[in-house]
């Protein structure tokens, strides 16, 4: 602390209460919109008590997909959240994680710096949360020079978890360390209805903020989630077992999008609180929120859909594909349309299924056969293989616009090495090591023994090997693009001229030459494989560029719109 007084960055800590999947993430991305909006510069912060080092290990079925930062970080699709909605760049360390806590600690006993004292949770465990959050939050992460003005931290699970404890303490230190008016808690909790009566309970949230009050954290708003929205006597209810202003308690109820969030805090006026209790009064504006009011009430009032097919491994799960979802809202959003996605597991298209469960085969080929474009996102393992092949073989039979990210666009290789170059044992190292046609290869910089961060990751520059290919004019740039990336395997450049025979063109390398970035199918209405992954780079108002090619040839505007946009040399302008 200064003696003129605190300049550093102000904390909005988001906690959880009552059960997990409330939507912190959602919660916290939405208050940053409200606080851009009053024209403060804002940075976030999510913290998960898990003790893996990072999500890069992580099973989609376990914890949704991996979001891949452009500085390779792998991270909780939560940041993913934070990227579309505050149209940030964070980077790996705006993930914290008991994991890599505890390692920097260690790290840090082994080398003796702490000179032989017996290292513990409070204080070393502690201090090493405190510092990397003061740390990071002081990183500008939306292009500027300067701190932002207030870093938003979301805080995993829910108040009470065992792991989260050393969490909670320390950002009990930091709201001590940095002042009343440095530091704004936002408690997230359920007001659940029981019963015919239709009755809001209150207990749960009561309960919930009288353990976070045990641990030394007081609450200066609440964010109350319920299907509809809460009576003023359950608010005034709240305000009085909870100690917090009737003012300070925010009602999230359910919404026909998650872009009226931002909507509902502006209304319940979530910023003056915010801004007051900040002490950011004389620097804030009121909040500006046209464009994105226009956003969220267009969509509400669009009649027309685009049926897609998304064939993939974890279609048990849409959290598995979070990103790509999203990427596909925006691109259908932007041309007036609802996406219509069509989940298809992949192993339900192969002929085994045929077999096993005939009804189950015939409807999966019948919902194929029904969208107006099909897109095999990516993936790891060899289950479903079978089956994209055969969608991917579908697309390119049938002239239906096609999109294989990743492990998409690597089996659209093997397809057209099987079926039309004959190669019938053509396959990726990873599936058949043995195969004499290993058109997919093993990249040989990486381990072979360690699953975390071994891969080819983060925002790469993919150069276009020809300028007037339609990638190039969706990107509206005839030399390269930059693209994050997440692989192991890739296309092997032994097969290339071979493949280009076929009439296969890989359209986009890396800055070796030697690596195969982007394939397209010349004289196919729409066919383009990708080994990078687009859907990470989507916002809301900057759709993907390759998700926006997809439904335009899904709904026959691609044409119309590569010439409409076309500039003296002939590439788009709209994404860059």
């Amino acid at each position: 602390m200064e003696e003129e007084g605190y300049r550093g960055v102000k904390y909005v800590v988001i906690t959880g209460g009552v059960v997990s999947g409330l939507g912190k993430g959602v919660t916290a991305s939405s208050i940053g919109v409200v606080l851009q909006s009053c024209g403060l510069r804002v940075t976030s912060i999510k913290i998960d008590p898990y003790l893996n080092t990072d999500a890069g290990t992580m099973s989609p079925f376990e914890h949704g997909e991996v979001f891949v930062l452009d500085d390779g970080g792998e991270v909780d699709l939560d940041l993913g959240n934070y990227e579309r909605f505050l149209d940030l760049k964070l980077t790996r360390d705006n993930n914290i994680t008991t994991g890599k806590i505890y390692q920097s600690v260690i790290e840090k006993e082994r080398r003796g710096d702490y000179l032989g004292k017996t290292v513990q949770v409070v204080p070393h465990i502690t201090d090493a949360i405190r510092n990397w959050i003061e740390s990071v939050a002081s990183i500008p992460v939306d292009g500027k020079a300067a701190p932002a003005d207030v870093c938003v931290i979301e805080l995993g699970g829910t108040v009470g978890d065992i792991e989260s404890m050393p969490f909670i303490e320390a950002l009990r230190q930091l709201s001590f360390s940095v002042d009343k008016e440095n530091f704004c808690l936002i408690h997230v909790s359920l007001v659940p209805v029981i019963g015919v009566v239709g009755e809001q309970k209150t207990k749960p949230t009561q309960h919930s903020v009288r353990e976070l009050r045990a641990l030394g954290l007081m609450p200066d708003l609440l964010a109350c989630r319920s299907a509809q929205p809460l009576m003023d006597s359950v608010k005034v209810k709240l305000s009085e077992f909870c100690h917090v202003p009737v003012a300070n308690i925010l009602n999230i109820h359910d919404v026909p999008n998650i872009w009226h969030v931002p909507l509902l805090l502006r209304k319940q006026n979530a910023h003056e609180a915010i801004i007051k209790q900040l002490d950011l009064v004389s620097k804030a504006t009121p909040p500006e929120l046209t464009s994105w009011t226009e956003m969220a009430e267009n969509y509400d009032n669009l009649s027309n859909s685009v049926k897609i097919a998304l064939v993939g491994k974890y279609t048990g799960l849409t959290d598995s594909y979070l990103s790509v979802v999203k990427a596909l809202l925006h691109a259908c959003s932007s041309l007036s349309y609802r996406p219509s996605i069509e989940w298809i597991a992949a192993s339900d298209l192969e002929d085994e299924c045929a077999k096993t469960s005939p009804e189950m085969h015939a409807a999966a080929w019948e919902t194929l056969k029904g969208c107006s474009c099909i897109l095999v996102p990516g993936g790891f393992g060899d289950r479903g293989v079978p089956g994209m092949i055969l969608a991917a073989k579908y697309a390119r039979e049938n002239n239906i616009p096609y999109l294989g990210i990743c492990l998409g666009m690597q089996i659209s290789v093997i397809e057209i090495a099987r079926s039309v170059l004959g190669m019938e044992d053509a396959d990726s190292e990873e599936f058949n090591p043995k195969s004499p046609h290993r058109v997919i290869m093993f990249m040989p910089e990486v381990s072979k023994t360690h699953m975390g961060s071994t891969m080819r990751l983060g925002c790469r520059r993919t150069l276009f090997r020809r300028p007037g290919s339609l990638t190039s004019k969706l990107y509206g740039n005839p030399e390269y693009v930059d693209e994050r990336h997440r692989h192991r395997y890739e296309v092997n450049p032994e097969f290339v001229s071979g493949l280009e025979k076929s009439g296969l063109e890989f359209v986009g390398c890396d800055e070796s030459q030697n690596r195969m970035e982007i394939i397209e199918l010349p004289g196919h209405p729409y066919y383009i494989g990708v080994q990078f992954h687009p859907e990470f780079k989507s916002r809301p108002r900057k759709p993907s560029a390759l998700f926006l090619g997809l439904i335009l040839a899904a709904t026959g505007q691609l044409e119309n719109y590569i010439l409409s946009n076309a500039n003296i040399n002939g590439y788009t302008s709209f994404h860059s």
